[in-house]
Parts: C-alpha cells; structure tokens; sequence
C-alpha cells in the first residue's frame, strides 16, 4: 500500500499550522507511521517526485511487501514541475531471491528422510504465489499441509492433505500433526502466538525434537522464535519450486494413500471433523455461530471472497470456512482489528468485481465501522454484510471467564440489566441496502442467496447465541495471558503452561 498524506507547507514547518505535529521537530507527522510503514519520504519540491516514487514503488513490492508513505507538502502538491518519468521496468526488481544451492540439497535430503514431514505453510505462501507449489511438495512428500491464520487458501481445504490450521483457536488435526512432525517445512510463517499456541511444547509445535526446515524472505524472521535446521533465505516460490527439483520426481497419490502416516492423517482429520460437527449441526436458538456460517457458506460459490476482522467470527471462520483458493479468506490476522471487516470487504469487491464479496462481522465489529455503509451504498457495490449479533464482546467474555473466573463490562445492557441490540435491519435500510433479521438456522441460507442476488449491497442480521459454550468457538490449542495471583486456580494453570514454552 502506499499512503499520500499531506503535509505542512514548507515554507511554514514548525509554525504549527493545521493539524501540524511540531514539537519536536516541523512537519513531524510521518514519525507517527515509523512502526508501521516501510519506508518513507518527505519531498521537498515537485521535480523529487519522480525519483520518490519509484523508490517508495520498489520499497512497497519487493522483499516482504507492506506499507509505504509519502508526506507531501502542499506547495510541492500546487507545484509544477517539467521531469522525465523513468521506465518503471528499468526501475523494478524483478524475481525475489533464491536461497543457496547447498541450503536447498540439506533441506531436500532432511525431507527425503523424513517419516513424518509436515508443512506449515504461511502468509508469505500467498503473498509469494506459492499455493500450488506448495500443494506440489504436499504430493511428492505424502505430508500434511497445515495452514496459519493468514496461510489460510494455501492449499484447497478439501483437498487430502490439507490439515486445516494450527495453533490456539485452529484445529485438532492441524496442531496434533504438527506437533508430532519429525520434520517441519514452515513456508512464509512467523512463528506468532497465536499460530504456536505461545511456543508451549507439544501443544501446536515441539521444535525440538521437530527438525525445522524455515523458508522466509526476511532475515530477522529465521530461527527467531524457534532454531532452525535449515534456514531458507528467499522468495518463498523460488525456494519451494528448487526444492521440489531437488527432491526430483517421485511420490504423489498412488505412494503416499497405501501409508500408515495417510491413514493417521485422514484419522486426526475426522476427529476434528467430527468435533466441528456439533456447532455446525446444532439445533439450537438462538444457533451457534458455526451453524450460522454452514448455512452462509452453503449460499455462496465456491471461489467466493469472505473477509473478517476481529473477535469470533474471526476464529470461527478460520476454523469453519472451507477455503478453496488463495486470496478469498482475508482477515486482519494476528492483529484481530475490530472495524475490519466492512472497509476490507468493500475493497475486496472493488478489486474482484467479479467475485462475491461477503464481509461477516459481529456486532461489536460491525459498530466501529457501520459507516462505511454508505460507501457501499453510493458505489451500489454488490458487498454481502453479515451481522453475526450476540449482543456484547462474547470473545472477550470469553476470555475473562477461561483466565479470571468472571466477567467485566462486555455485555450490552440496560441500566436494568436487560440486553440491549440496535436494529441492524434498520440500520441497514436506512443506508440504504437490501436488509433482512434472522433469527432461525434454517432462514439463514435463504436470506443470504437473497442477499447475494440483489443489486446492490444487502445486510443479513442474524441472532447468535451469546452465553457460553454455544457461543465460542472449539478451543484446540492454547493461549499465554498472564493470570492475577487472587486467581489462584488460573493463574497456577498458566504458569504451569508458561514453564512448558520453548521461545526462550
């Protein structure tokens, strides 16, 4: 991304003008992006620009991609300038890095001797176009792909070997596969917390004695949070496309299903299935929040793109959605950003016209950011908006409930204690979109193809349960939040888990 921000004008810095940020140094708003952004740049005339935008273009692109920003002054925005734009392709690195023959003959010879390879596969598996390599190397190895909160689409969820995710709020599957791997390819993956159930041994990882194969693009990211065996410096297809050349030809469907280690894997698969099935099925009324994305799912096309921002529709699609393609689950990831979700699916949909669009927010979610609704509304943008509505911050619930024993201030309430709910059908039409409440499992699917037939944006509300534990999500991994001594019963729990961590 890169973000145009405008500047004080440079002939007046450090006099305080509107909005400047001068105390200590003029003109010092972009110091505000330093943790975020890249890079960034501040031009002080209009015949810069040129030089600048390539720079911050390469900067945006290359290596890991993120943010960059460019501060520009307003006279240098009212300038005008005679320059020579250069030839973006003599400008542009092209192809990321390749990591070292020698690196990738040790890495293949550690897989080919692997009983049971695992691979993890990342973010960085997307962003690097690695998907179907990644499920290529699945193949010639017969080892289960395991996926991160951002790595999910790595590979089709319904695919064989997909282990569906790993760590804390994942699966079964994914973090007893992982945990018991002989040897761990991790393709673009951080290692964070939340994907490693905070480095606790034998929960999502156990590296050692896990042998750790590690393909990152950024240095800083290798053997940071655990030691690696073989450290994988580059551009994440270029490593995966060397490696499967260096294990040569070989495997696939017709050797790896007559294994043992395929029949384990179909096994752990089922168990997670099985338990998944309870909330997906469920019967309840108010319905369980996995129940509610079975039936949205059922009303969309397969490549359809669903975005989340934060709190449990976050998790519980992670765990629920079955993911076909890269690119069509975006979420705010480790960062679990409330106001997420209808920003994002509204771009979604601007950038894939061609694509249904659905952006499943909660109720606590959806009020950060409700309008931008009129956004979608003047564009006319065929965005589906589901309100998954619980009345309260359920996740946060809880959370206090597991570390603490009781809760604080994250239920919506009356002063009388009664529960309180804005009516997000109103809401809804009052900005004017296509608006439905549900509060029945089976109207779900039929309000949602209503939705995604109309033209235009639409909103579906729909009631979900709100006490525990029909409105969590299935706990599968664990999680390090510092418990008071007064709770004493949590707070031995959590530091009898902390001795276990391997991060140190």
């Amino acid at each position: 991304m890169l973000l145009v921000t405008g500047s004080a004008h440079t002939y007046m810095r450090g006099h305080g003008l509107l909005q400047e940020v001068e105390r200590r140094h003029g003109a010092d708003n972009a110091r505000v992006f330093d943790p975020i952004v890249k890079e960034w740049w501040q031009p002080s005339r209009t015949d810069e620009l040129p030089f600048v935008l390539h720079r911050a273009w390469n900067q945006m692109v290359s290596g890991r991609p993120g943010p960059v920003l460019l501060d520009l002054p307003m006279d240098v925005q009212a300038d005008a300038a005679d320059v020579t734009i250069p030839d973006p392709e003599q400008r542009e690195a092209h192809n990321g890095a390749r990591p070292s023959a020698a690196d990738i003959e040790r890495a293949a010879r550690l897989l080919a001797e692997a009983d049971r390879p695992v691979i993890v596969a990342g973010g960085g598996a997307i962003t690097a176009e690695a998907a179907d390599l990644v499920t290529a190397l699945a193949e010639r190895l017969g080892a289960p792909v395991a996926t991160t909160w951002m790595g999910k689409g790595a590979i089709d969820e319904t695919h064989e070997l997909n282990a569906w995710s790993v760590g804390d709020t994942a699966s079964t599957s994914g973090n007893r596969l992982a945990a018991t791997a002989d040897v761990l390819i991790a393709v673009g993956c951080r290692f964070t917390d939340w994907s490693s159930s905070s480095w606790r041994r034998g929960v999502t990882y156990a590296i050692p004695p896990t042998r750790l194969i590690q393909i990152d693009v950024d240095p800083r990211e290798i053997g940071k949070n655990y030691p690696v065996e073989v450290g994988l410096l580059g551009d994440a297809r270029a490593a995966v496309a060397d490696l499967l050349e260096a294990l040569g030809p070989g495997g696939g469907p017709t050797a790896y299903r007559s294994t043992a280690y395929f029949e384990e894997i179909q096994a752990r698969k089922t168990e997670w299935e099985d338990l998944k099935r309870a909330k997906q099925r469920s019967a309840a009324i108010p319905m369980t929040q996995a129940r509610a994305l079975f039936e949205v799912q059922a009303a969309t096309a397969p490549d359809a793109i669903v975005v989340t921002g934060a709190g449990l529709p976050q998790s519980i699609v992670k765990q629920n959605w079955v993911t076909r393609r890269p690119r069509t689950h975006l979420t705010s990831g480790g960062f679990s950003t409330m106001g997420f979700t209808l920003p994002a699916a509204i771009g979604a949909r601007l950038c894939r016209p061609d694509r249904q669009v659905l952006g499943i927010a909660g109720d606590g979610d959806f009020l950060q950011t409700m309008q931008e609704l009129a956004a979608a509304a003047m564009l006319d943008l065929p965005v589906v908006f589901v309100v998954l509505n619980n009345s309260g911050w359920i996740s946060i619930k809880g959370g206090q409930t597991n570390f603490f024993g009781r809760t604080a201030a994250v239920d919506f309430l009356h002063r009388d204690g009664s529960i309180y709910s804005p009516d997000y059908q109103a809401i809804g039409a009052a900005f004017g979109l296509r608006a439905e409440h549900v509060d029945h499992p089976d109207a779900v699917r039929p309000a949602v193809e209503r939705a995604l037939a109309a033209d235009g944006p639409a909103l579906v509300a729909i009631d979900v349960a709100r006490e525990l534990p029909d409105a969590g999500l299935d706990k599968t991994g664990w999680w390090d939040a510092p418990v008071p001594e007064f709770h004493a019963e949590q707070h031995a729990a959590q530091l009898a888990g902390r001795a276990e961590e391997q991060h140190r």
